[in-house]
Formats: C-alpha cells, structure tokens, sequence
C-alpha cells in the first residue's frame, strides 16, 4: 500500500519520466558518481513494476541521451556497463512478466556489446503484450524529428509519398514511437524545470510533474502521488469546458 490513491479506471495511457538527480544523490551521500546511477537503477526497477501492476499501457525513460557522452569517460564507461548488467539481470523478469521493451535512440551509435544487448532486448520481449517499456537511450528529441523528416523526405523523392500527403499522423509514423499513444504525463524529479529535449513532438500536450526528490529517492508512493495530482487536472487540449 501506498497511502495514495489512484484511480485504476483513469490512469495515463503514456507516462514518460526523466530521471534526474542520481549524480547529486552520490555528491550528497559522499559517494562516486557510478554508486547514484546504481542506486538509480534501483529506484526504476521498483517503478519498472509498480507501472506493470497497475496496467499502465506505456512508460517511457530517459535513460542517456545524446548528450550524455559529453560527460567523463570514467561516468559514461560506468554506464554503459551498468546497461549491460541490467538486461542481464533483468530481461526474464521482464518477459515473464510480459513486458515490451523498446529502445527509443540510435541503437547502432552504441558500443558493440551495448548495441547488441538492445536488439537482444527487443527481440526477446517482441512478442509481449503487457507494458510497453519504452528505454529513451542514445536518445534526443530533436535529432528524433530529424531523423523524421528525412525518412519523409527520402520517400518523397522515390515517389513512395505525396508532399501533400505529410502530416502529423505521417511524422508520428516515422518517429521511435511509432504506434504509440503521446505522452499524457511527464514527470521529471529533482525539481529541475525543463524537458532537456526528452519526447518533445509526443509531450505537446502532456501535464507535468516536478517533483523535488532526487531520483534514487523516488518510490512508489512519489509515482501514485505524480498520477494521482494528474487525475485532479482538467485537460482541455487547447479547448474550453
């Protein structure tokens, strides 16, 4: 039990969460870098299945962008390993527990060993129909939109679309998320106020959540509290009541 309570016959089709705040944990626990992106991956976990409990149709989560290999090489290595070792510890549960995983990002910009273990992950998981984990890795939105448009763009130019043709529905067809419902909720901790290029086509409408706690501070009671103060929320959709 969580202490809060949550609709199950309202949740958001599509929660996306930027996991902010595992390097300032370290700092504030005296403690390396690596040692908060572990106890990081442990908050996810826990989230991870709370999320498949409740039946949420899709999580999303940024777990490295782009611009993260601008970061030290000791942290970037430290998190590349710590990707391999979670699938390996975690991708049966996660198929038993008949959860999707999808990589959103460049995964043939990865590493060998990283590359592989994301097909490796899609390919085993491909056939569950539960939740849909959606793992934002080597992820930026607006490189996402780019690689979009020249999808668009090549099709086009082989006659196999009309100009006239693209749309919306045309772009939302070439991004990671294809199929997908857009993001209902974004939740970012850490109290940082920004979407630091996470989903930015599916968060055009999303409602938004700021929590203050460091990510590997975040429980599941902080989670149902997020989609809790998103079932008080009127959403209008540019509309009025």
């Amino acid at each position: 039990m969580t202490g809060t309570t949550i609709d199950r016959n309202r949740l958001p089709r599509h929660i996306g969460i930027i996991m902010d705040g595992n390097g300032r944990w370290a700092k504030r626990h005296r403690l390396q870098v690596a040692r908060g992106h572990n106890a990081g991956v442990e908050a996810m976990r826990n989230i991870i299945r709370d999320a498949n409990d409740l039946g949420l149709e899709v999580l999303s989560l940024y777990a490295f962008s782009t611009e993260n290999w601008r970061r030290s090489k000791t942290e970037v290595d430290a998190l590349m390993a710590l990707l391999i070792k979670y699938f390996k510890q975690d991708i049966d549960e996660l198929r038993e527990k008949n959860v999707r995983v999808l990589i959103l990002g460049d995964k043939d910009g990865m590493p060998g060993p990283q590359r592989d273990a994301l097909y490796d992950a899609e390919e085993r998981t491909k056939d569950c129909t539960g939740l849909a984990l959606c793992l934002a890795i080597n992820y930026g939105g607006r490189a996402e939109l780019v690689r979009a448009a020249k999808l668009l763009a090549a099709e086009a130019q082989a006659g196999q679309l009309s100009p006239a043709a693209i749309d919306e529905a045309a772009l939302s067809g070439r991004l990671y998320t294809e199929g997908l419902p857009d993001v209902d909720l974004l939740i970012r901790t850490s109290g940082e106020l920004r979407l630091s290029n996470f989903l930015l086509w599916q968060s055009a409408y999303a409602e938004f959540a700021f929590p203050y706690k460091l990510w590997p501070d975040f429980t599941v009671k902080d989670f149902h509290d997020c989609i809790a103060a998103y079932q008080r929320r009127s959403r209008r959709f540019g509309g009025r009541i």
